[in-house]
């Protein structure tokens, strides 16, 4: 089997496409996740939602909720694995105190863009976020069929 190149292994779990489309992301932060043990095997195993899901700040905290973790069919009988919970996010204070004023007084949302591992622990991407109009979707949505187009012509010629 000489000349087969190993596939390079991507650390993105899973992506929030949706997020794109309805947001302006202006500033990204990395999270890591409070997590039981199925809920890490049954990442490893991809199955994770991100769609649904939303990020909130209560009591000075980071937290995601509607995040869907299937269970695996494997799952210990004494754990009752709940798949869509509350969890926390682990932030420094500094991005948790930033991240609080953003939110509270200047309108800002955050969101998860993706979920990742990093040296063998969950990350989460959040974006501090504005949400967009319906112009600025249309925009958005010229924008992409314009560069579409223009790597057609290109390849054309």
């Amino acid at each position: 089997m000489a000349g087969k190149k190993p596939k390079k292994e991507s650390n993105t779990i899973v992506k929030n496409r949706y997020i794109s489309h309805e947001y302006f992301v202006e500033e990204r932060f990395e999270a890591g996740l409070v997590l039981q043990g199925w809920e890490v095997k049954s990442i490893r195993e991809g199955r994770v939602q991100l769609k649904e899901s939303y990020v909130f700040i209560k009591h000075g905290e980071a937290w995601i909720s509607g995040a869907h973790i299937s269970a695996l069919s494997s799952a210990s009988t004494h754990v009752n694995p709940e798949a869509i919970r509350t969890r926390k996010l682990l932030l420094h204070r500094q991005e948790l105190n930033k991240l609080i004023g953003h939110v509270e007084r200047k309108g800002y949302t955050l969101v998860p863009l993706s979920m990742y591992w990093k040296d063998g622990r969950v990350k989460l991407e959040i974006g501090l976020a504005k949400g967009k109009k319906l112009h600025d979707k249309r925009a958005s949505s010229k924008e992409k069929d314009w560069q579409r187009e223009k790597a057609r012509i290109m390849k054309h010629h």
